[in-house]
């Protein structure tokens, strides 16, 4: 029986679903036992990654398995389930670095925390409080991370196979996040520099590495994984680049409540994006006066986030990006015909692939 592919891709989130699930279970039980004082270091890492999210990073991973002839296994899909513990660690130290109040529609980390060391009037900076926790509890997720994915079950075999792409997915998504707040503190205006940042800020963890991932634990020749390595990589990274683009138009043009931020944040925070980069390459004087005005101010209106819509609109650059995430979503999608691919799992890819870049 042929299952429909969003069907099929429901059932797998929903067993990564049960897979955090209990995995969090337990290690909220060992916090508790350590000390009362860590159960809301537990409840806030709980409600941060389950009540809310794509799964997208182990959804590739586990149909990037599946198309390099995996076979369905509770295990890989615990391996897999991992990733949205280093995910979550990366969106709570970016949420602390941008200065994000919002994720997800709730406080971010930091926020919460500053909130409950007010509301129980503890002493010392709430501020610092905050961003402490954050610093802790994103370390806590990451170490998590790992500890989920040796404890999965898969093979030792499978598990060393995996352990350096594991490895360089963390190190890129590091080298990302400098690149990122590196280019805020230069205030350049470049293409080719906010492409960079995207593909290795969010790009290659989110789609390349993953599938990469997938294929490590399905794949014992080495040479036959490698080929689909390079099958992945012209499937991932131009798909990558696609899906941060759309995220690029969501934090400026999308609605929050589908987003769970502000609108207009990433123009409060001043965010380097390719978007932005293309706006100052077509905007005219009057259009760089105004960007210089509100681009960046954190104390942004409503007012001032519509009159930078409207010079992003105005100047050609959110349809030019319109078109880069089409071009980029059929680049990669022609790099998935290849007989190497297990049909049954290609349709899973091409519905994988639209969610990354839809616009909703």
């Amino acid at each position: 029986m042929i299952i429909e592919p969003q069907r099929a891709l429901a059932d797998i989130r929903i067993r990564v679903q049960r897979e955090l699930t209990d995995f969090l279970a337990e290690q909220t039980q060992y916090l508790g036992e350590v000390g009362s004082e860590l159960i809301p270091v537990a409840e806030a890492i709980n409600a941060f990654l389950l009540e809310r999210g794509k799964r997208l990073r182990p959804l590739f991973a586990y149909c990037g398995y599946l198309a390099a002839g995996g076979r369905d296994d509770d295990p890989i899909i615990r391996a897999v389930a991992s990733l949205e513990l280093l995910q979550a660690c990366a969106l709570i130290h970016d949420d602390l670095i941008d200065g994000s109040d919002i994720r997800r529609g709730k406080p971010s980390i930091h926020r919460q925390f500053e909130g409950i060391h007010r509301m129980e009037e503890l002493s010392g900076s709430a501020t610092s409080y905050g961003a402490s926790s954050a610093i802790l509890l994103g370390d806590l997720a990451l170490v998590w991370s790992d500890q989920m994915l040796h404890r999965s079950g898969v093979t030792d075999a499978a598990l060393i196979r995996s352990l350096p792409v594991h490895d360089e997915m963390r190190v890129e998504l590091m080298a990302g996040q400098f690149l990122d707040i590196h280019e805020q503190a230069l205030a350049t205006t470049s293409v080719a520099r906010s492409l960079k940042i995207a593909r290795y800020k969010s790009g290659k963890y989110t789609i390349e590495r993953p599938l990469h991932f997938g294929a490590s634990l399905a794949i014992a020749d080495p040479h036959v994984r490698e080929t689909f390595i390079d099958i992945y990589s012209e499937f991932g990274l131009p798909l990558g680049e696609a899906f941060q683009l759309r995220d690029d138009l969501l934090g400026v043009f999308g609605d929050p409540a589908t987003t769970g931020k502000p609108a207009g944040d990433d123009l409060r925070e001043g965010k380097r994006t390719v978007l932005m980069a293309m706006t100052h390459d077509r905007a005219d004087a009057k259009e760089e006066t105004i960007i210089a005005k509100y681009f960046g101010d954190p104390n942004l209106d409503q007012a001032g986030v519509d009159l930078l819509r409207t010079v992003i609109a105005d100047t050609g650059a959110r349809e030019h990006v319109e078109d880069l995430i089409e071009k980029l979503t059929l680049t990669a999608l022609d790099a998935l015909n290849r007989d190497e691919i297990e049909p049954s799992a290609h349709a899973l890819l091409d519905e994988l692939a639209s969610i990354a870049v839809r616009a909703n």
